[in-house]
């Protein structure tokens, strides 16, 4: 028969203490002499007791809990592109920052989708990654008045304050300029298709670049979980061009990566003839041979920043700085490496 569940009475009678005392050790309100804190939280461990903390932060409308949408998870696929490094690091980096201020990080659904648990609207405020074209959970947020930063712009609101920079305008520049200095004359850009800042604004900023220069514009689209065909097609397609292209600019490291097989299976030098820079780094670019150059987009000093933003709402008198993010650093690797 299963036991009944022990009551905050119950604790306080097994220490010998009131209530109030049992309360102010596990809210820390009060004052309570550490060794009558000891009393009380023995008595709870004996009978199994722990505070109810959906109720406590009812009372005090904050639940301690910050939660975290990670995109690009848009439409049916619930989860962000796999073999890419920034999601864990970013999500550790913004988890530890948290808790170092008293709250817990969460990885929650978008709510706003289709089928998706609401658990997002429980939490104290949200962070956003990469927020999607008219986005309908930035819309809830704003309406519900409930704290968000967000990590990329919003395209629709280019000025939001609670958007952290990510750079992709200066990480462009300074990857056509590695490209340029590894002799590329040509370069082409392979995006993917999810309708954020890092794809629109690295476009808009290539396609300026090649205009100022007098630069053949080659923009190639292969949507974020594409499988590995799709991505040995866009390189073909590279390769079928009547003035090949000396260089790539490719988004998403799964797609580099085939690319760069595609071109090593076809007799192509990389990166004597074509060198490739990914606009993300993975465990895949590091191994096999040729090893491919990638921008660090610095995802832990990014989750440190979300957190500390997010923070800054929830708590205006906490004092917290985090450094800024080397932005537009470059891994560089065998497929920009021209001795």
């Amino acid at each position: 028969m299963r036991r009944e569940r022990a009551t905050i009475r119950d604790v306080a009678r097994r220490a010998g203490v009131s209530v109030t005392t049992v309360s102010h050790t596990f809210s820390g309100n009060g004052v309570v002499n550490p060794r009558t804190q000891a009393r009380v939280r023995a008595a709870a461990t004996e009978l199994g007791y722990h505070p109810d903390v959906v109720a406590s932060g009812l009372r005090r409308s904050r639940l301690g809990v910050i939660g975290l949408v990670l995109r690009p998870a848009v439409g049916a696929e619930p989860q962000p592109v796999g073999d890419v490094d920034y999601f864990p690091r970013f999500a550790g980096a913004a988890a530890l920052t948290s808790l170092a201020h008293g709250y817990a990080l969460m990885l929650v659904a978008d709510p706003t989708e289709q089928g998706a648990p609401v658990t997002a609207y429980a939490c104290d405020g949200i962070i956003v990654t990469d927020p999607v074209d008219d986005d309908p959970l930035i819309a809830v947020l704003r309406s519900s008045a409930t704290p968000y930063t967000l990590v990329g712009e919003d395209m629709n609101d280019p000025r939001d304050p609670h958007a952290i920079d990510i750079a992709t305008v200066l990480i462009t520049d300074r990857v056509l300029a590695h490209l340029a200095e590894a002799g590329v004359r040509r370069p082409a850009l392979v995006l993917g298709t999810d309708p954020i800042e890092w794809n629109a604004l690295t476009e808009r900023r290539y396609r300026e670049r090649m205009r100022v220069e007098g630069m053949p514009e080659v923009v190639l689209r292969v949507p974020e979980r594409a499988d590995r065909a799709e991505a040995v097609r866009a390189g073909d397609e590279l390769l079928a061009l009547p003035e090949r292209p000396d260089g790539v600019y490719c988004m998403t490291s799964d797609h580099a990566r085939a690319i760069v097989d595609r071109f090593v299976e076809r007799g192509i030098r990389v990166p004597e003839d074509i060198a490739v820079v990914c606009g993300s780094d993975a465990a895949s670019l590091r191994a096999p041979a040729p090893t491919i150059t990638a921008v660090d987009l610095q995802p832990e000093a990014l989750g440190r920043q979300a957190a500390a933003a997010l923070l800054r709402q929830l708590e205006p008198d906490l004092e917290l700085d985090v450094p800024e993010p080397e932005h537009g650093t470059l891994i560089v690797r065998d497929s920009t490496a021209v001795s």
